[in-house]
């Protein structure tokens, strides 16, 4: 642990004990670090991102998550694998549809 000294405005500090009483049981710093977490998902730098894939053979009449092209029984194709990260690219919540990428869009990930 690191001791850091600030100095707020009286707004700030009225805020802060506001948010710390509210929400973290008085715990200032607790408060401080969930501001930044939640800065870094809403500035897009702190989220879930794609760090693999993983083949599938599909069973049915599938589309490519992120071009649309149409793929059929049969074929391969491949499901992210998603872990907290920073990326340009992060996302806030891992997506719930059931995505899955064409060997061209899941490659293209990764250049």
């Amino acid at each position: 642990m690191k001791r850091m000294n600030f100095t707020f405005d009286a707004d700030t500090v009225d805020l802060l004990d506001e948010l710390a009483q509210k929400f973290y049981g008085g715990n200032k710093s607790q408060t401080v670090r969930a501001a930044l977490e939640s800065l870094a998902v809403h500035a897009g730098h702190e989220g879930w991102v794609i760090t693999g894939y993983t083949p599938q053979k599909i069973e049915d009449h599938v589309d490519c998550h992120s071009c649309g092209e149409a793929h059929h029984k049969g074929e391969v194709l491949y499901r992210p694998v998603f872990e907290r990260g920073s990326s340009s690219k992060a996302m806030p919540t891992i997506p719930e549809e059931n995505w899955l990428d064409c060997p061209k869009c899941a490659e293209k990930q990764f250049q």
